[in-house]
């Protein structure tokens, strides 16, 4: 029966193709199945037997692929992509940056031209994942690219970077960062090791597939820090309850940064952003700041947004001796032995409330901003560290007179940030925007 199946598949396969046939399109379609795709991207005139070495391995498993070359000089064994394809995307030749000898404008040109190439071979189906290897350079090169891709591809970067600061080339994407242990450079008992477990992880990622069907429900994004945790999981948990999915980022800089990735990207319905105190780290030189262009997504997009101060009265940085000179006498908290946190004067809150007042003025759709009158971190409250009533009155005071009371609603509870009334009361207010704009 299955000779019969796979003649008949021939036969159907040859009317429809040339007399040539291809031998892997005509596996993948045996079975009804179709096989995945592996993208390799990589400088394959430096690194080619390491990427020849990954390839084989791959196909070994089963798995197609295609390979991006990312080098300038002639290539160990031929690419399904050029590095002139490369270099086109960004309106460069691939002779004049070889000819140039200059390696940081050959990885700007090349990682710009892979950034822009990337997701349109993704869209028109070259590729299901992608895997790189590489040091400062070749990482620099590839995870531009791989960021630009949707959220749930598979993306693996093997780098000997990837123990560091990762922040710069991962940024708010999903990429995996493996590190290489030992240099991409040859294939040793080590490297060998290392390049088999990366490919069966993309192989991994690619083959299996989690088809488990989750109910769709409105999508929330909430923000939270430890000391907003009472605030937020009221909130969520009454959400919850009424049938919304919410996620929750830690306002950690990156978190924040995230948020506002998925916001632009359009995969969020709401936004209950109680916890804003990126901008105080950003206005004052702390760890955790998220970027000048915080709290603009949801505005941009028009979603539904209700907004609080939760954890303005506090600056992060890092262990207690990492804490800048100039801070030297200011009311200081060691959170834990790597972070340090500092409580925002008068003033400062005030420069963070008008911040918040310009960011939402600027939105366009539903916003509504809300205070908590009794204070606005766990640590702000009587007989805690960071207590401070005239602190906090400067924050309400700066937003009241700076935001524009015809463009966003102002509301003023006489609760503490994680008081439940509170945490509920802004759900409520998410929940009622949402229902009328649908």
């Amino acid at each position: 029966m299955i000779k019969v199946s796979i003649i008949v598949l021939l036969f159907l396969y040859v009317q429809k193709q040339p007399l040539t046939l291809d031998l892997i399109n005509l596996e993948s379609i045996i079975g009804g199945r179709v096989m995945k795709t592996v993208a390799i991207a990589g400088t394959f005139d430096s690194k080619g037997q390491e990427y020849s070495y990954v390839k084989k391995l791959i196909e070994e498993l089963g798995l197609k692929t295609f390979t991006i070359h990312t080098g300038v000089f002639e290539p160990a064994f031929e690419p399904d992509v050029s590095n002139e394809e490369v270099a086109k995307a960004a309106g460069a030749d691939i002779s004049e940056i070889a000819a140039k000898k200059d390696r940081a404008h050959a990885t700007e040109t090349l990682s710009k031209g892979m950034e822009k190439l990337v997701p349109n071979l993704y869209e028109a189906g070259k590729f299901d994942a992608i895997i790189s290897f590489g040091g400062t350079g070749g990482t620099a090169l590839v995870t531009p690219a791989m960021r630009a891709l949707p959220i749930g591809v598979p993306k693996l970067m093997v780098s000997t970077v990837a123990s560091g600061n990762t922040a710069p080339y991962v940024g708010t994407s999903d990429i995996v960062m493996m590190p290489s242990v030992v240099d991409v450079s040859g294939i040793n008992s080590i490297s060998a090791k290392i390049f088999s477990n990366a490919a069966f992880a993309i192989a991994g990622m690619v083959k299996f597939e989690n088809n488990t069907e989750i109910e769709k429900k409105p999508l929330v994004a909430a923000t939270m820090f430890g000391v907003t945790t009472p605030c937020v999981d009221f909130a969520r948990k009454y959400m919850e309850d009424r049938g919304y999915e919410v996620l929750i980022f830690h306002a950690t800089g990156t978190g924040g940064q995230s948020m506002e990735a998925l916001i632009e990207g359009g995969f969020i319905e709401g936004v209950l952003d109680l916890t804003t105190t990126e901008w105080c780290d950003e206005l004052m030189g702390g760890v955790l700041n998220a970027g000048p262009n915080r709290l603009e997504a949801a505005g941009k997009k028009g979603i539904p947004q209700v907004v609080s101060v939760g954890a303005v009265d506090m600056v992060n940085f890092g262990p207690f001796d990492s804490v800048p000179k100039q801070f030297e006498g200011r009311n200081l908290y060691k959170h834990n032995p790597t972070v340090t946190l500092m409580r925002t004067t008068a003033e400062e809150n005030k420069m963070v409330g008008e911040k918040i007042a310009e960011k939402l003025n600027m939105a366009s759709g539903n916003t509504v901003v809300m205070l908590p009158l009794k204070g606005v971190s766990m640590i702000d409250a009587p007989e805690q560290a960071f207590y401070g009533p005239e602190e906090d009155e400067a924050l309400f005071e700066a937003i009241r007179k700076n935001l524009n009371r015809e463009h966003v609603i102002l509301e003023e509870m006489p609760n503490h940030i994680n008081d439940k009334a509170f945490a509920e009361a802004a759900a409520q207010k998410l929940i009622d925007m949402m229902e009328s704009q649908n």
